[in-house]
């Protein structure tokens, strides 16, 4: 018998929530044994009593655990609370799937993650496609950053994306499945045995790159990365962090970005690779700006992009403030 546990972290967004939890009942009838741990991240807005009312009200709690973390202090973090709850309690699962509040589970979207891992052994992680409402899809696998990467991403230059396109990190739409550096956490399914291979997610990040870090020493341990096309949910996207909203202005960045950026880098590839890749891209922006400057209609990008990376940068922090990392083991 199969047992999957999905684990959502919320802050402030319960009713978002609420709409994951309902398409998420569905899937009971696919999954044996299917449980879903919501923990709230100390929201302090009412979010904890609302989602609550909602499960014992609906009939869920058979199913659905709330947990109440007595902090905020991010993704990572709130899903190793679930993590540390489900050990305590035994009931760690064969799959570990993290999906995010601004979700919508697609009929038969959990399945085909789950039989795609049984007939794939070697594959420890993978993730489904994300897509609009209307069943646009979204960009939701990708390489690993690299300096050069990281260039022609800020650079936006459609001949280098040709000539570089093996090391750009988007990697496209792709329509059937394939293997990928990384996946998108807003829908990531994890073997329970990749947690016990490498740990759990760094919580010294507080939002953005912790899944790109946890993949990469996945990878380093032997284990692939997939990404299955067929399994379809919808992404709100930026709905519940409110940075990254579609058909929005591009907003100003959050420290705790460039910070989860600059760790990453310096972590995984050394402070002066980090601080190279700084060099490039201001550089690249710099280059489009200047493009960009002599268009008709410019494209917009974050407000003071070059000077929030230069403050938060490896070129000024060096490893300034990087703590090691802060996961949970199983051995």
């Amino acid at each position: 018998m199969t047992s999957l546990t999905v684990v959502i972290v919320n802050w402030r967004s319960p009713e978002l929530t609420v709409a994951a939890l309902q398409s998420l009942q569905s899937h009971l009838e696919d999954i044996e044994d299917l449980r879903v741990e919501v923990v709230d991240n100390d929201s302090q807005d009412g979010s904890a009593s609302n989602i609550r009312g909602a499960v014992e009200q609906r009939g869920w709690s058979r199913w659905v655990t709330l947990i109440e973390a007595p902090r905020n202090g991010g993704f990572a973090y709130g899903s190793n609370v679930a993590i540390r709850a489900l050990r305590s309690r035994g009931a760690l699962s064969d799959f570990v799937m993290f999906l995010n509040p601004d979700t919508i589970v697609r009929p038969g979207a959990l399945r085909i993650l789950v039989d795609f891992m049984h007939a794939h052994p070697s594959v420890g992680i993978a993730g489904g496609c994300s897509e609009d409402a209307d069943g646009t899809s979204q960009f939701c696998c990708f390489r690993f950053p690299s300096a050069l990467g990281e260039f022609g991403h800020y650079l936006r230059l459609g001949l280098f994306d040709r000539l570089a396109a093996s090391i750009i990190t988007r990697i496209g739409i792709p329509e059937h499945a394939r293997q990928v550096d990384w996946v998108s956490g807003a829908a990531m399914i994890v073997r329970r045995t990749v947690f016990e291979d490498v740990g759990t997610l760094d919580e010294e990040y507080f939002l953005y790159y912790e899944e790109t870090d946890f993949t990469l020493r996945a990878r380093r341990a032997g284990w692939q990365c997939w990404h299955v096309p067929q399994s379809r949910i919808v992404h709100f996207v930026g709905q519940s962090s409110g940075v990254t909203k579609r058909d929005w202005p591009p907003q100003r960045l959050p420290d705790y970005w460039y910070e989860s950026r600059r760790r990453y880098f310096v972590l995984n590839h050394g402070l002066t690779y980090a601080a190279l890749t700084d060099v490039l891209v201001i550089l690249a922006h710099w280059m489009w700006s200047l493009r960009n400057l002599m268009r008709k209609n410019p494209e917009q990008a974050s407000p003071q992009f070059v000077r929030d990376l230069l403050r938060n940068s490896a070129l000024r922090k060096g490893t300034r403030g990087l703590a090691p990392r802060n996961i949970l083991t199983f051995r």
